[in-house]
């Protein structure tokens, strides 16, 4: 059983129709892919089965006796034990269905009869992803609002010691520390309801409308975009023009019309090289159709991820805010690699970075390093974050990586105002800011210190006007 295979076996689904042709139809397609299904013919059974034991999600008829699918979902919503289930429901193309209703009373989306399995497996899997990253945002928030508790409840005590001094800076940041995921979360949620309102509709008819050569053509654009490569993740802008040229005289070699913006969307998608594969569907005339179709589901699955990464940025927070409010000490440190340490907090800045920020990233390969990975991913989202506020989010992010003897260096160097000499000196001491007030505590590069020199590391700063750079040194033993 494949990994994919495991995690759908763990959802349960819970099937009404009334016809029991279309009732073994979807049992049948269903558990062939892996999931628990439980099939009901009428909407009383319905309500039963959810409120005794709770799916996972509904597929729900509407055209049924007694009780109609609008009914059987008001009622779902107004239960507390179901209310939170999603509910697809089913309608035949022949019947007259509100869809305006259907989604004022709770529904998540719908599904037309005849069924097309592609569209049907794409619908359920789609909200089974939302509804499981949902789960885990609500607890994840929970379990923040118990930690805040915890910290706000032996705060006065536990700025009385150094440690504690620490803590406070923790319960100060975590709003921003925490804002930045879920900002990330919010967008990319953004992206993917307006992907189901405005065009997955058209989905099926698009795919049915294609020949059988122009379905693989489409179907390799998607296998392209899920095989890029880490180099291409670290392309910079610039790197990414050359390429953009390159493609356009490819194009324009085979008699490509608009190869401008057939290269800007291959470059979206994520295809930079060997487009010979792609010329026949390039050289169609609907090729802008499958492109930009092509690009929306790639957009889909990189909103996905980023939802993913920015559940898992939140995670590690909390967790290190329940290490410092238990005090314990007694964690083991992680070989990690850092440059992906460094990756996931440009990842959440991505939103601040992308329009008026160039970053530059000059990695030295580096062996994993023994340390504590939750705080040193403060310490390089503490120093990005400082770099981008240091320029205001215009200008060029340096981070480069550096193998010396026992240490592995790391720099992070932005083109801002500078930091004036006299002042130098004190930036790393507690409760020193040259922030406005209210922006900033003066704890952030304290904190940044002192999760270095816990590591056996030390952190030095150089600054002229137009250059600022920090540079970390942590042993590799």
């Amino acid at each position: 059983m494949t990994t994919s295979e495991t995690h759908q076996s763990s959802f349960s689904i819970l099937v009404v129709d009334d016809t029991p042709d279309n009732l073994r139809l979807l049992v049948g397609l269903l558990t062939e892919q892996g999931y628990k299904i439980r099939p009901v013919t009428s909407g009383k059974m319905a309500l039963s089965a959810a409120q005794g034991m709770p799916p996972d999600l509904i597929l729900l008829d509407i055209n049924m006796p007694e009780m109609d699918g609008y009914q059987v979902c008001e009622q779902l919503k107004a239960d507390e034990r179901t209310r939170d289930i999603p509910v697809i429901f089913l309608s035949a193309l022949n019947d007259v269905f509100d869809k305006v209703k259907a989604f004022a009373i709770g529904g998540v989306d719908y599904i037309t009869k005849p069924f097309q399995i592609e569209e049907v497996l794409a619908r359920i899997n789609t909200h089974l992803a939302m509804k499981t990253l949902q789960n885990d945002l609500q607890q994840k928030n929970h379990d923040l609002e118990q930690t805040l508790h915890e910290l706000q409840t032996t705060q006065t005590q536990l700025i009385q010691s150094e440690k504690m001094a620490v803590l406070g800076q923790l319960v100060a940041n975590v709003a921003h520390e925490i804002n930045t995921p879920l900002g990330a979360i919010r967008s990319s949620a953004g992206n993917i309801a307006t992907f189901l309102h405005h065009s997955l509709e058209a989905l099926p008819q698009f795919l049915q409308s294609l020949s059988p050569e122009r379905k693989q053509d489409f179907f390799t654009l998607l296998n392209r975009s899920t095989q890029i490569n880490s180099h291409f993740l670290t392309l910079s802008n610039k790197e990414k023009r050359h390429h953009k040229r390159n493609l356009i005289q490819q194009l324009e070699v085979f008699g490509i019309t608009d190869a401008d913006t057939i290269a800007d969307t291959l470059i979206d998608i994520g295809i930079y090289d060997d487009i010979g594969s792609l010329l026949p569907l390039l050289q169609a005339e609907d090729n802008r159709v499958i492109l930009n179709t092509a690009y929306e589901l790639v957009s889909i699955q990189r909103s996905t991820q980023t939802i993913i990464t920015a559940s898992d940025r939140a995670t590690k927070v909390v967790l290190a805010l329940k290490s410092y409010a238990h005090q314990d000490s007694t964690g083991i440190k992680i070989k990690t690699n850092l440059i992906d340490s460094i990756e996931t907090a440009l990842t959440l800045y991505h939103n601040q970075i992308k329009h008026h920020v160039e970053v530059i990233r000059q990695y030295a390969e580096l062996p994993p390093v023994p340390c504590f990975p939750d705080d040193l991913n403060q310490v390089w989202a503490n120093l990005i974050q400082n770099a981008l506020q240091a320029m205001n989010y215009k200008g060029v992010l340096t981070i480069s990586t550096a193998h010396l003897g026992d240490q592995a260096q790391i720099s992070i160097a932005d083109t801002g105002s500078g930091i004036p000499q006299d002042i130098q000196s004190k930036i790393f001491e507690p409760f020193f800011t040259t922030k406005p007030m209210g922006e900033g505590s003066g704890l952030g590069l304290s904190i940044v210190q002192k999760v270095i020199e816990k590591h056996g590391g030390s952190i030095t700063i150089e600054s002229t006007p137009g250059k600022t750079q920090f540079t970390v040194s942590l042993p590799l033993l």
